[in-house]
């Protein structure tokens, strides 16, 4: 119900971008291109129909709602009938209500790996009453430079998995939720079995995310991703060109993407 709400709601905040015709890109080079877009990102405030547009496209919207202030993010989440606004996520994860929080957004809690970051994840999950909250996991897998980071929100319904190495197709390893790469996504297990959904999925500057307010903004857009059964099984495309080098093209085509579709 919710997700046909926001699509009517953003097909009527957009209607006169839905026909305009695309720009032609010649001239500046990918890299170029990128730190322009990336750059503007910082100093972008959202009207509610692109805080509405930023909940439908999920975790590929964080580094969007940066500028914006969180009292407006969370007004407009509500507005955009989410289940899960900025204010649950702050009272389930950090103990505290958004109006007792600062403008910054920092309460001093900030995660610095993917195994922290799930379990504020998945207290808000449990919070929220989504069944098997503790199977929910964030993920990334950083590019080779250490400047960008491939994001998922994953399902794996066990805590302990033995894989094929994504960097040395002839070693198996097993992790379990203690291991750093236990915070990765795998298709299979070693003997072939289906193990991991991916139902969300960013390409992002690692700076994109190193704030508690980000880090809330990450949480909040990825539970919602959640409860709206979201799916994006292209993950796993986007993964192989990854490790095989095209991050930075990665990112450049995924904020293309985004710009069109928040209206920008």
């Amino acid at each position: 119900m919710m997700k046909k709400f926001l699509i009517a709601l953003l097909c009527f905040g957009f209607i006169s971008a839905c026909g305009a015709p695309s720009p032609k890109k010649n001239g500046p080079s990918v890299e170029h291109g990128l730190s322009t877009a990336l750059v503007g990102l910082g100093h972008l405030l959202l009207s509610p129909i692109q805080i509405a547009a930023g909940l439908l496209e999920g975790i590929a919207s964080v580094p969007y709602y940066l500028s914006t202030s969180l009292y407006s993010i969370n007004q407009g989440l509500v507005q955009a009938q989410a289940g899960i606004s900025l204010d649950d996520t702050y009272e389930s994860a950090y103990g505290e209500r958004l109006k007792d929080v600062p403008e910054s957004g920092d309460t001093g809690v900030v995660f610095r790996r993917m195994k922290h970051a799930t379990q504020f994840f998945q207290k808000v999950l449990k919070e929220y009453g989504v069944s098997d909250s503790n199977y929910y996991i964030l993920t990334s897998i950083e590019d080779n430079d250490g400047r960008y980071t491939l994001l998922a929100v994953v399902y794996r319904p066990t805590e302990n998995i033995e894989v094929i190495d994504k960097r040395d197709a002839n070693k198996k390893r097993s992790f379990s939720t203690v291991d750093r790469l236990f915070y990765e996504p795998f298709r299979q297990q070693s003997n072939g079995d289906e193990l991991d959904t991916v139902i969300d999925w960013a390409a992002i500057p690692i700076e994109s995310h190193q704030t508690q307010k980000a880090q809330a903004i990450l949480i909040t857009l990825a539970a919602n991703a959640v409860l709206n059964d979201k799916k994006t099984p292209e993950y796993w495309d986007i993964e192989k060109r990854w490790l095989a080098g095209e991050a930075r093209e990665i990112v450049e085509q995924r904020v293309d993407e985004m710009n069109k579709r928040m209206g920008i």
